[in-house]
């Protein structure tokens, strides 16, 4: 089972050496394409651990979309199912809100710890909205997990046609950035978009059954 880690932060110095990838997001809902991304990048980038960074909001969506985060916290422990993934409120406890502070934090926490972020294509592509996204390039290695529908992303996504990308993957979290890898096997076709769309239709249907 994966391990829900409410605390796991020293204050600084922790000298643990590991390959960590971070799999930020809202997780609202987490679903099976996370794991799916997570057990691809422990596959082909030699990974000790994944963990998976349950962010209390999203700057670029409503917060009125997202569910309570002890909700999605619970429901990411459910869907990971894995001893080396870890499900953790990183972003809440250190009250970060943007990938580049969160990443800065962690980095001075866990200096021997080499960290991948890993994103989804379609991320990728809106990876520019992302705040000081060249400074996140800069300083961890990024790893592009292939979603259906997203192919052009890596030909068209800004960080790519500026930073280039590696072929080689299995080496890039100790790799100096900027280094970015595509990841590409079997494609998950889930998404927290298409899973909440689904709920919302099954609520409207319910509230539309009469009563009486």
């Amino acid at each position: 089972m994966a391990r829900c880690v409410p605390d796991p932060l020293p204050r600084f110095g922790d000298r643990r050496s590991a390959r960590v990838g971070l799999l930020g997001g809202s997780f609202n809902p987490a679903h099976g394409g996370h794991l799916y991304a997570s057990l691809m990048a422990m596959r082909q980038l030699d990974l000790d651990y994944v963990w998976w960074l349950v962010t209390p909001r999203n700057p670029l969506k409503p917060a009125s979309e997202l569910e309570p985060l002890k909700e999605r916290l619970c429901e990411a422990c459910h869907q990971a199912k894995h001893p080396r993934i870890a499900v953790m409120d990183i972003e809440s406890r250190l009250r970060t809100h943007y990938t580049i502070d969160t990443v800065s934090a962690l980095q001075r926490r866990f200096p021997q710890v080499h960290f991948v972020w890993l994103m989804g294509s379609d991320n990728l592509a809106q990876f520019r909205r992302w705040r000081r996204w060249p400074d996140i390039a800069a300083r961890i290695p990024i790893a592009v997990i292939q979603r259906p529908g997203t192919t052009m992303a890596q030909i068209q996504a800004k960080a790519i046609q500026r930073f280039g990308r590696r072929r080689v993957a299995r080496g890039l979290a100790l790799m100096r950035p900027p280094a970015i890898a595509i990841l590409d096997g079997a494609r998950s076709k889930e998404s927290a978009s298409a899973l909440r769309q689904a709920a919302w239709a099954r609520e409207a249907l319910v509230h539309a059954i009469p009563t009486c």
